[in-house]
């Protein structure tokens, strides 16, 4: 999950696409949709007690739990990196390609996760399918771990997949068809959020969860491993259950207020990639340079804070989700000072440079990691908000589906083909080497 995904990732998202204000930070691999209609615009009114309003807590919540799943067990593999590869005994490039299966398909979903919530399924059964392949994708990885069968774990992680990025596109369709104006500030704020605690719970739960398994089980093992996923998959069960929750409530909405169910407004033309101009490529490539350097460490971190600097397990894990951390609280911020000073181009540049500087920290020196990894998620925080908006100053609206959706695209082609050249570094030449090339894809970025 953004390449959020990721995020995977991703939002992210895990989402990051042109919305006023706060909505502009979204998670790597689900950036948020442009709203439609004027700031002034009132908030419809859902029937109820006291004739509440839309805007109440569980209509807040909802759109963002529905993805907690997603978030959750998209960096399972993140969390459980040295009980996978011991377990299912793969080295460090096979262990990586379940973070490449996640990215190959949404090369070319990110240009159709949008068409098939507009017009063949619609939004409400968009998010129900959508949720369901999240649940089979992660049953299947999880039956993978107890049947010993890594081929199974790739191919769950293949369908997790298909169904996370266009659920991300879904979430931001009810987001954008329930809240108008400046409340999206607020809504986009939260779900990131909220995305972002599902990610945090991740890696610093399963490795504790998997201990108590192992325990009671008597041994380590893939079967172990694979009651651990399956566990984790419960979350996206909950998820599931907030779609389901989310039709009804929108299905409710339709028939009393009489409003048509909600668009992506995306509209992808193939051809306008002819038309890109030169500063639009310029943003995809600082795009693809700066999240193949972040989401693949990610998912390698664990093990490089646990070899390097002496770490227990369940610390490296808690260092190595303060990028979630840190970007839940600060997203908001970042994005209302981005808005605030509409100085775009400044503010990637500083979250390049702080980006670097944590690399190199972390590469060349023994400083406490911690001073490194939060400095890396303030300035992936920073860059999600300043640079995703960029792409609306260079290409016409007419052309802003198919520039977001390429820019997805590229971005999880970036992400795939990162994701195993990083893990057959690290067996070939280690942690510094690894490090060393992350500091080459930053510094790309000054170079365009």
């Amino acid at each position: 999950m953004d390449a959020g995904k990721l995020a995977r990732h991703p939002t992210d998202t895990g989402s990051e696409r042109a919305v006023p204000a706060l909505a502009e930070i979204r998670p790597w691999w689900a950036p948020p949709l442009r709203p439609r209609g004027e700031d002034n615009c009132e908030t419809p009114t859902l029937p109820g007690p006291g004739g509440m309003r839309v805007n109440n807590l569980k209509h807040l919540c909802l759109p963002g739990a529905h993805l907690l799943g997603s978030y959750f067990c998209y960096d399972n593999p993140a969390a459980l990196q040295t009980q996978v590869k011991r377990d299912m005994q793969v080295n460090t490039t096979k262990f990586m390609l379940l973070y490449a299966w996640y990215s190959w398909p949404n090369v070319v979903l990110c240009f159709f996760g949008g068409f098939l919530i507009d017009r063949v399924f619609g939004i409400r059964w968009g998010t129900i399918i959508f949720s369901c392949f999240v649940c089979i994708g992660q049953v299947v990885f999880a039956l993978g771990g107890i049947f010993n069968a890594f081929w199974l774990m790739e191919f769950g992680r293949f369908v997790f997949g298909i169904g996370g990025e266009s659920l991300a596109v879904a979430q931001n369709t009810y987001a954008v068809s329930w809240f108008k104006g400046k409340e999206l500030n607020l809504v986009f704020g939260l779900q990131l959020s909220m995305a972002r605690i599902g990610s945090t719970v991740n890696m610093n739960l399963m490795g504790w969860l998997y201990s108590k398994i192992e325990a009671l089980l008597g041994s380590a093992g893939h079967t172990t491993l694979g009651i651990t996923l399956m566990i984790g998959g419960i979350t996206c069960i909950l998820s599931l259950i907030c779609a389901l929750a989310l039709a009804y409530l929108d299905q409710r909405a339709e028939r009393i207020l009489h409003k048509e169910q909600g668009k992506t407004g995306e509209v992808i033309k193939l051809t306008d990639v002819k038309d890109f101009s030169l500063p639009l490529w310029l943003i995809f490539i600082i795009c693809v340079c700066y999240y193949v350097a972040v989401f693949p460490f990610i998912g390698l971190g664990k093990v490089f804070f646990t070899e390097k600097f002496g770490f227990s397990s369940q610390a490296a894990s808690a260092i190595n989700s303060v990028v979630y951390v840190i970007s839940a609280p600060m997203s908001p911020v970042f994005g209302l000072l981005v808005d605030k000073t509409g100085k775009n181009i400044i503010w990637v540049l500083c979250a390049v440079a702080a980006t670097l500087v944590s690399h190199m920290m972390l590469a060349f020196t023994m400083w406490n990691p911690w001073i490194a990894m939060c400095l890396l998620g303030l300035s992936y925080s920073l860059l999600a908000c300043a640079l995703w908006p960029m792409v609306a100053f260079v290409v016409p609206e007419h052309q802003l589906g198919t520039a977001y959706g390429f820019m997805q695209s590229i971005q999880n082609l970036g992400l795939a083909i990162i994701s195993i050249i990083a893990g057959m570094i690290l067996d070939s030449w280690g942690y510094l080497f690894l490090e060393v090339f992350f500091i080459a894809c930053v510094s790309c970025e000054y170079s365009v």
